[in-house]
């Protein structure tokens, strides 16, 4: 499944966005412009504006109200500030095979250039003059937050449990893909709880869905077309579910090999640590565990009724773990 097919189905809803994301990313500060186009301009998928405005457009709403491109267009601007943030964290030097703001303008920059994003999604979400759009952004970005700070007392750790990896992923990038797709539904059906609920579940099964494609693609992905290492992860001393996996099926040297890789990141035995993944069989486990998440978003977007755009969202969930990017 070709994402950009996807995409024309709602072509002029992206270019709204696409728009709108512009316009919103002006400042009179000269590097607020410069840094936050070359982020926003660095290519992706846009999949999570995407989601919000396919779903939006399930529920009936009508593509001449903006609200749903306003809607995306915040969803967006909330994860990219969550990547410059990223970034300074794991001190990135290449996202999409590009360099990465804080490597080009520094860390001060690219965090403070994160803030303005963040405070400008918030000024959007006042536009909507929907309480709930609030309260539900506001405990998501909150959420957001907690599991970048669990994944960062997570580094270097070889007891984290497949437990405690999945509530990460939950809060890291569910909530947004759920919250995205409950106020998507809320635009039309603000009072009926069946269809923003089963959109909430579509959203966030699709996150999950797409973070473990995203760590079985860390071991055995494409590079040219990830725009990422193999095993850059790891090498960031980043215990992912492939390896949380394979840690607890091995034992003896093999056991030991994957515990100092965690423990010391790096590289050094990334030939040995891939080999040990592959033989236990860690990459289809990571990918069971995705297809039975996308399957669950299928089941979710069974109250709404079949159209193009729930045939769409369900070509979303197919590609979110048959990618090969």
């Amino acid at each position: 499944m070709d994402i950009t097919r996807i995409r024309e189905r709602v072509a002029t809803d992206m270019k709204a966005v696409d728009t709108m994301i512009t316009e919103r990313l002006r400042s009179d500060v000269a590097l607020i412009n410069q840094l936050g186009q070359y982020i926003v301009g660095g290519g992706g998928k846009r999949l999570r504006p995407m989601v919000t405005v396919l779903t939006a457009r399930l529920a009936g709403h009508p593509p001449d109200d903006t609200r749903h491109a306003l809607l995306a267009a915040t969803v967006e601007l909330i994860h990219t500030a969550t990547l410059l943030h990223d970034d300074v964290v794991d001190d990135s030097a290449v996202r999409r095979g590009r360099d990465t703001a804080n490597q080009i303008w520094g860390n001060e920059a690219s965090v403070l250039v994160g803030d303005f994003l963040y405070t400008r999604a918030f000024q959007m979400m006042v536009e909507l003059e929907d309480m709930t759009v609030m309260s539900v952004f506001s405990r998501t970005t909150n959420q957001i937050a907690e599991g970048e700070v669990m994944q960062l007392m997570n580094i270097h750790d070889a007891d984290v449990t497949e437990t405690r990896y999945m509530e990460i992923i939950h809060r890291k990038t569910a909530v947004l893909f759920e919250a995205g797709c409950r106020l998507a539904a809320r635009l039309s059906h603000p009072g009926d709880t069946r269809l923003t609920d089963a959109a909430a579940a579509y959203g966030r099964h699709l996150g999950i869905a797409f973070q473990l494609a995203d760590d079985a693609l860390d071991y055995d992905g494409d590079s040219a077309a990830t725009g990422k290492n193999i095993g850059d992860d790891l090498a960031e001393g980043k215990p992912t579910l492939p390896i949380i996996h394979s840690l607890a099926q091995s034992h003896g040297e093999a056991r030991t090999v994957l515990q100092r890789a965690i423990e010391q990141g790096g590289r050094e035995d990334m030939t040995r640590v891939a080999e040990t993944i592959a033989q236990t069989g860690s990459i289809a486990y990571t990918r069971a565990l995705a297809e039975a998440e996308a399957d669950r978003a299928l089941e979710a977007l069974e109250a709404f009724p079949e159209n193009d755009f729930r045939s769409a969202l369900s070509d979303l969930a197919r590609f979110s773990v048959g990618r090969d990017h």
